[in-house]
């Protein structure tokens, strides 16, 4: 006896389950699984870090103890970094941050040979060309300190506290997409963190989905 062929409902009905299972294929937490077991949790201290800057500078979180540190996963090849970039929102988070006397560290944990690895010079041209304003870029090639705090996307974002504590760990704002409009519409998830933790209150919404490109850790 021949089965039925699908109704309409039962249709859409499958193929948002298959869409479904392709995000959850895609997703950087069973990628990237090493990132995902070291993740640090907010209200703990935060990763302790030794990198070397594009200028030849070592930085580490101690040096920062007292201050406000912000730390910015990114790959400059990445859509959805070149979103938040393209509409100088992240030029402008990072100004208006750094202006408020808090530490900007950019981070490229990109390795040799894959998507965004850049070598010193080239993300000082980078920094130069977008007319970004960090403190710092840190270069991890290696992935070190990424897999320490669990960075998952481009962007990542994440704020120490003056007392060494993780205050945020997720996304730049609410809306998922690389559309360069939509960053007026979205919800400012980490300015809003942001905003609190520079006055001294706890982070209301301590925790959110960061989304983008995966880090593009060497590959195992």
């Amino acid at each position: 006896m021949t089965s039925p062929a699908p109704s309409r409902s039962q249709f859409e009905s499958r193929r948002r389950i298959l869409a479904a299972g392709a995000v959850i294929a895609a997703s950087p937490l069973l990628l990237h699984t090493r990132s995902a077991l070291a993740a640090p949790q907010v209200g703990q201290a935060a990763p302790a870090f030794s990198a070397v800057d594009s200028n030849g500078k070592t930085h580490t979180l101690q040096d920062y103890k007292g201050k406000l540190v912000v730390l910015e996963w990114t790959n400059h090849e990445c859509p959805y970094v070149r979103k938040h970039y393209g509409s100088g929102n992240m030029q402008n988070l990072q100004r208006e941050a750094t202006a408020a006397g808090v530490v900007w560290l950019s981070v490229v944990s990109s390795a040799p040979g894959e998507q965004g690895h850049v070598s010193p010079a080239e993300a000082n041209q980078h920094t130069a060309s977008r007319k970004a304003a960090p403190s710092a870029v840190l270069l991890d090639p290696q992935g070190t300190m990424g897999l320490a705090y669990g960075a998952r996307t481009t962007p990542h974002m994440y704020i120490v506290a003056p007392d060494g504590r993780l205050v945020y760990n997720g996304g730049i704002d609410s809306i998922a997409s690389a559309r360069v409009e939509d960053v007026q519409k979205a919800t400012p998830l980490f300015r809003n963190a942001l905003l609190e933790a520079q006055a001294g209150k706890p982070v209301t919404t301590a925790v959110t989905r960061p989304y983008g490109c995966n880090v593009k850790y060497a590959r195992t």
